[in-house]
């Protein structure tokens, strides 16, 4: 069983809560921490998963809630326990369309498009790309779409574009992932941003964390806090674009919305991003011409304007270098000439 993600854990409401995992400890079971006892007997999931649900008060024992160090004890009954009845996850086949870029026996890669949930989670337990990846790969009997040992091995959020790689064997996930770890993949990002750049390049280096008062946001503290995870973004502008900035974003880390996130940290969110801000006219002029130019904008591309344009990573069976790139999508493509109008 794989725990939630933090955002969902600690979004947790008061009110009615409802079982998910029950484990109970056997009669010779030697005390020991919580966090240790369930990483024992739930699947696919960490400590550090654990402990945050224990912080959130999701972690029961005898129907009390209780912190990572509680000793589990013989017949102690720990249960999980979250605000949202338990779903089924398994994830079933779903026939969806996929940009399939390229694809061997070892992996694919996806141009995922704008709209299109990467995993399953609450709010989304269908219709994602795993279910149309399982329905892809449906007559493949060594893929196994409930299996953590294959699949995607990074994401990008619902409404980003560009390309993502999946991985049709444990071989391949584990050299895939190790190339992500120590961030020797090549990728870049195209974005729009608001307002225009001082500098035609630059780097920001902030740790990434949950805000606290948003939580399904991320907020930017400074280098080497004890909060968060460290994080580096370099960019570069592309084109200036009177009140936006066409810019490309190569990340040293792989942080939950790190581009989004350290853009808006340095004055600069994402035009249309609506969960940082970049959904409200940020720059320009206070004529009702103007207003309604970008409120046409937005209706072009009622998303944050983001795209991971290129990908590379060295082949985990031959060996061989493989680089691809995606084409701006419609969408993107009409905002940005909309803007060159409008300088011209």
């Amino acid at each position: 069983m794989e725990l939630l993600e933090a955002d969902e854990l600690e979004a947790e409401a008061e009110g009615q809560r409802f079982e998910h995992r029950r484990v109970v400890a056997d009669k010779g079971q030697e005390p020991m921490r919580v966090d240790k006892f369930l990483m024992e007997h739930l699947r696919d999931t960490s400590r550090n998963r654990i402990q945050k649900a224990a912080e959130a008060g999701c972690i029961c024992v005898n129907e009390r809630p209780v912190k990572s160090n509680y000793k589990v004890k013989a017949g102690d009954v720990v249960t999980l326990m979250l605000d949202h009845p338990h779903y089924d996850t398994t994830i079933e086949p779903e026939d969806i369309p996929l940009s399939i870029v390229y694809e061997d026996a070892d992996l694919l890669v996806i141009d995922k498009p704008a709209g299109l949930v990467v995993h399953p989670g609450v709010g989304n337990y269908t219709g994602t790309l795993v279910n149309a990846l399982a329905w892809h790969l449906r007559e493949n009997p060594d893929y196994d779409p409930n299996d953590p040992s294959v699949g995607l091995v990074h994401r990008i959020d619902k409404d980003t574009s560009g390309l993502l790689v999946v991985a049709k064997t444990p071989e391949a996930k584990t050299h895939l992932c190790r190339q992500f770890f120590v961030h020797s993949t090549r990728r870049a990002y195209n974005a729009l941003v608001w307002g225009r750049m001082e500098q035609a390049e630059g780097r920001i280096e902030g740790n990434i964390a949950r805000d606290p008062r948003d939580r399904q946001r991320m907020t930017v503290l400074p280098p080497g806090s004890e909060q968060g995870k460290p994080a580096v973004t370099h960019w570069r502008v592309l084109e200036q674009l009177s009140y936006v900035t066409w810019v490309e974003c190569v990340l040293e880390t792989g942080r939950t919305h790190q581009i989004r996130a350290h853009m808006k940290s340095i004055g600069h969110p994402l035009f249309s991003d609506e969960r940082y801000g970049g959904n409200e006219i940020l720059r320009g002029q206070p004529t009702a011409s103007y207003k309604q130019f970008v409120r046409n904008a937005f209706e072009l591309c009622p998303r944050q304007a983001l795209h991971a344009r290129t990908l590379g990573f060295v082949h985990p069976r031959t060996g061989q270098e493989l680089f691809f790139e995606s084409p701006l999508p419609d969408d993107l493509t009409r905002l940005l000439e909309k803007w060159r109008r409008f300088g011209a």
